[in-house]
């Protein structure tokens, strides 16, 4: 028996729909901005707390397994509840890690804290995510792909900026920026709750928490290569959270949290300017197009650490970042093609799910990877990474539909 889909509910005027549009871009800024706020603070842990970057890799783990156990069991419950009701979740379970990330003094808080965040950013990557889709305006059409796939890097560098400043300048470095955090969490649970709905409960939620991956046969044959977009891409998001902190330190010779706030966005932050760029050619010549300049990025990123030039790893960062968002969007968009409200819950669990994976996997073993080698000899397994899948996309990018270009 086939679950029950969630049936339209337009939002009946134009007022309301930027409303509930607005609202959800916000928050969904605000869940990645918590996100990014952890990153500078990581070696200010190391430092006062004696954590290791063994220690730090695990909570990038934890945060990452969080979320894809999320979206695993919980990623097509906004499509039986309602966006707004998972938006809400999703709000609450980071305030309850900004909380517990307010005092920590050992790895169980910092892990407990991140695992909440995860628990938040995978509700958010479906329930937020699939609210934006639904109450975007139809032009122009790179939009919503945009929207959806790049509020994301938006709010980590937003998030990773502030919290390298403030952590460096201002009062109670440990606590300040999660104050700030949690005044914006608490704004957006506001937004939300005043938005208009986009899509009416449906039947079968129960059973929607029952696995099930996949995305609409029409755009099948567009995830390999997909894919291999998400997989790299957010390896190298979690190499940046989990390992650059200490590899700025360490290699490039800088102790401030303001250039690691700024090194982190450079690749978040570029990736939002990447991505309308991408909105210019048709999703297979983007995704190309976005894994080669990863490539040429990540390649300069190695260079730079091996020559301890900072200023070459932010330039080769940027580069990286512009050409992650262009083949992010564009790997999105394709998927999107032809979407229903029914499909984009799914579909957004799928892409979320292949992202986390990659952001999940190589942390990992990276992480058990430290004790025996060298910061600079990890960051060769990601360029080796980037290759492959740079490789793959060149040979197997496909569009979703034979002819035409979607503008």
């Amino acid at each position: 028996m086939h679950d029950t889909a969630s049936v339209t509910n337009p939002v009946s005027r134009a007022g309301t729909r930027r409303l509930a549009f607005f609202s959800a871009v916000v928050s969904l800024m605000a869940v990645f901005a918590a996100v990014g706020a952890t990153i500078p603070l990581f070696n200010v842990y190391r430092a006062e707390d004696g954590f290791s970057n063994a220690d730090i890799s695990i909570t990038v783990v934890a945060y990452s397994a969080a979320t894809l156990a999320t979206l695993l069991f919980l990623g097509r419950l906004s499509g039986h509840l309602g966006r707004r009701p998972i938006s809400i979740a999703s709000l609450s379970a980071l305030l309850l890690g900004c909380l517990l990330l307010l005092d920590v003094h050992d790895i169980g808080t910092l892990i407990s804290g991140r695992f909440m965040m995860g628990l938040g950013a995978g509700l958010a990557s479906s329930g937020l995510t699939s609210y934006i889709v639904d109450s975007a305006p139809s032009r122009p059409a790179w939009l919503t792909s945009v929207a959806s796939s790049q509020t994301v890097m938006l709010g980590l560098s937003v998030g990773a900026i502030a919290s390298g400043a403030l952590v460096q300048y201002g009062p109670w470095p440990r606590e300040l920026i999660y104050l700030v955090v949690i005044a914006l969490l608490l704004l957006s649970l506001a937004l939300v709750i005043v938005s208009p709905k986009t899509a009416t409960p449906a039947p079968g939620a129960w059973r929607s928490l029952r696995p099930r991956v996949g995305v609409p046969a029409r755009v099948r044959r567009l995830l390999p290569v997909a894919a291999a977009v998400f997989l790299a891409t957010w390896a190298a998001g979690a190499f940046y959270q989990a390992f650059v902190p200490a590899l700025v330190e360490e290699q490039l010779h800088t102790r401030s949290t303001l250039i690691i706030g700024v090194v982190f966005a450079a690749y978040m932050g570029s990736s939002v300017v990447g991505a309308p760029l991408g909105g210019r050619f048709t999703p297979a010549s983007a995704q190309r197009l976005g894994m080669i300049s990863f490539l040429a990025g990540m390649t300069g990123v190695i260079t730079a650490i091996a020559t301890g030039t900072l200023v070459l790893f932010i330039g080769a960062t940027v580069f990286a970042g512009a050409g992650q968002g262009i083949a992010i969007s564009a790997a999105t968009r394709g998927l999107l093609h032809g979407s229903t409200l029914a499909d984009r819950a799914p579909t957004f669990s799928v892409i979320y799910l292949l992202s986390y994976s990659g952001a999940t996997i190589p942390a990992l073993v990276a992480g058990q990877l430290t004790s025996a080698l060298s910061l600079p000899q990890i960051s060769l397994g990601y360029g080796a990474l980037a290759l492959a899948s740079a490789l793959f996309t060149v040979l197997g990018a496909r569009d979703p539909y034979a002819t035409g270009c979607e503008r």
